[in-house]
């Protein structure tokens, strides 16, 4: 007998794939699509009460053949949620180019709006806000993005939505957007698998990440996320891997 869990994955597998074809079309159909890398990490739209975080995520991205020609960008944090609805977060990024060069590249402050309480509605639904400012070129960059989850029994679905700003004497002055997908089976806390998709100008993707989180004691965790993003068309990465480390305190 074919276990109920099996008719939700390949529900949820129809409902990402059609969404994904969906926004794949409007964003290669679009001239006004994020600049650079689209692979980063997508946002859920909650907000835990008094946590703070510590993460550290790094991006490695295979752009074609040859060994050397390879790219890393890696971002510290630290966050803390202010009341019960509200987060905010401190960035630097690091990039190491295809040279073998390691510099900081930017900084940036985030935040975080959780718009829904978790079941309120048939979705839940969050809101981004994003402030980067490069440190060697007069570049800068705002994002606010829509934030959106479903669950589907033990399988989850979220999007975000982004519209960017992108201004400063070393870029050409618009606005562009980009987009994130994430289809997850809950297992167990310790063990997520799931799917994620990306789009933006430059680079598009889609592959299968894992995730959990380990109990450190009360209010404390360690949460993890690894993922293969392989490149969709001929401008796209190759392989982008993706890694995340966060300490939620």
């Amino acid at each position: 007998m074919i276990d109920s869990n099996y008719f939700a994955w390949r529900r949820l597998s129809r409902i990402m794939f059609k969404a994904s074809v969906s926004c794949l079309s409007l964003f290669f159909l679009s001239h006004a699509l994020a600049d650079g890398s689209a692979v980063d990490k997508v946002y859920h739209p909650y907000v835990d009460a008094l946590e703070s975080e510590i993460e550290f995520r790094s991006l490695f991205q295979e752009n074609s053949s040859g060994p050397n020609n390879f790219k890393q960008l890696h971002q510290l944090s630290f966050g803390r949620s202010f009341g019960q609805a509200l987060f905010g977060e401190v960035y630097l990024v690091g990039e190491r180019s295809r040279s073998g060069q390691f510099e900081l590249e930017a900084f940036e402050f985030e935040l975080k709006w959780q718009l829904s309480e978790q079941g309120e509605y048939s979705a839940d639904w969050g809101i981004l806000f994003e402030y980067e400012q490069e440190f060697n070129d007069d570049i800068q960059e705002f994002t606010t993005g829509i934030l959106v989850e479903k669950e589907f029994g033990r399988f989850s679905g979220t999007a975000n939505l982004l519209l960017i700003q992108e201004w400063g004497s070393a870029i050409k002055d618009e606005f562009e957007t980009a987009v994130a997908m994430q289809a997850r089976y809950r297992y167990s806390r310790a063990f997520e698998p799931g799917l994620e998709l990306y789009a933006g100008q430059d680079s598009a993707g889609i592959g299968p990440v894992m995730m959990g989180a380990v109990s450190l004691g009360v209010r404390k965790a360690l949460r993890w996320e690894a993922g293969v993003i392989l490149g969709i068309g001929s401008d796209s990465p190759d392989n982008s891997f993706r890694f995340l480390l966060e300490y939620e305190f």
